[in-house]
């Protein structure tokens, strides 16, 4: 999918990423839309083949995928008739299954041996192995349906690739390797636009960047059933905590007002906030439990509630999370 019609792709500079879930690399430039009197081949999907090559074509290949096997002769008119329909789609699965042309006037020792007595004849090689067929020049809704039989149902496979890739873009993130994320989270939103999962990633991923302004853009552009997703919820918590941080003064004059008088709630409250947005989650975290040790009323709880409000901006899992939910806990219960 071009920039164009990818929402996301125009955000964050060097933080794209393309990838293709279910299918080999696309060719630099797309292939030409098949006519009902041509179906190019896409990135080696359809190619003819001899009786010398078919163990390579067609056994060794269907190790991969699905093999189809097309046996076909120029005299015969359905052939003709079945040829375009079959390698567009084909074509169209983008490597769900490859399809293999046999011209049996040239080469009758493989159908021979296989027992094809009329044509055109589709095998399916899976492993190896022949594992089903068909026969006629039938329509596209059935050669449709019988992929599906032979590769499984479509978009099964792409979706489990797509949750490892967010599991993974996630890893990558928490370890760091922002652009790697980046990359990852723009695969996904390449192959589904609509992933607010992946959306948010790409969000977290211009935060740790530096872009604010970009992942304020990028959320605001968001449809609205995206904003109510908990991923992308959280992402706009981190921007409004950036931008209320901005307008707290400088952390050093913080720091020195709280080593001068240690009980100064207010200072310490707008220094947790600054360094909960700079990165430093346990640090925020330890100075909002010290207010809440030192004196629960302060600003009505209010250490608590923004703890709390980090909780839900970091996430359950975030290691800064678990350790301030665990003191947290023994202040409130001890």
């Amino acid at each position: 999918m071009s920039d164009n019609s990818n929402p996301y792709g125009g955000y964050g500079g060097q933080l794209t990423g393309q990838a293709h879930f279910g299918a080999a690399p696309a060719a630099s430039a797309p292939a030409p839309t098949p006519t009902p009197a041509s179906a190019p081949a896409a990135a080696g999907l359809v190619r003819d083949t001899t009786t010398a090559g078919f163990a390579k074509d067609v056994l060794e290949e269907s190790r991969n995928q699905p093999v189809l096997v097309d046996f076909w002769a120029p005299w015969c008119g359905p052939c003709k008739q079945l040829a375009p329909v079959i390698e567009k789609v084909v074509n169209e699965e983008k490597g769900r299954v490859k399809l293999v042309k046999l011209n049996i006037d040239d080469h009758p020792a493989i159908p021979g041996q296989l027992g094809i007595q009329s044509i055109p004849a589709v095998v399916a090689f899976v492993d190896g192995r022949p594992v089903d067929g068909f026969m006629g020049a039938v329509p596209e809704s059935q050669i449709r349906q019988f992929i599906d039989k032979i590769a499984g149902p479509a978009g099964a496979d792409q979706a489990a690739e797509i949750e490892a890739a967010l599991e993974e873009a996630a890893t990558l993130l928490a370890a760091g390797d922002i652009n790697g994320a980046a990359q990852l989270y723009g695969a996904v939103l390449q192959a589904d636009p609509e992933n607010a999962k992946a959306a948010a990633g790409m969000g977290e991923c211009m935060l740790a960047a530096g872009q604010h302004d970009r992942a304020r853009e990028l959320v605001a552009g968001m449809p609205d059933e995206h904003k109510k997703a908990p991923e992308v919820q959280a992402v706009s918590k981190k921007i409004e905590q950036m931008d209320e941080a901005r307008k707290l003064g400088d952390p050093a004059a913080l720091e020195h007002a709280l080593a001068l008088n240690p009980d100064d709630h207010e200072a310490r409250m707008k220094l947790a906030k600054i360094l909960n947005v700079s990165g430093r989650r346990e640090e925020a975290a330890e100075h909002l439990l010290l207010i809440m040790k030192r004196d629960r009323t302060f600003d009505d709880d209010g250490a608590r509630r923004q703890l709390v409000e980090f909780f839900e901006a970091w996430g359950p899992k975030d290691p800064a999370t678990i350790m301030a939910r665990r003191k947290l806990s023994s202040i409130l219960f001890s």
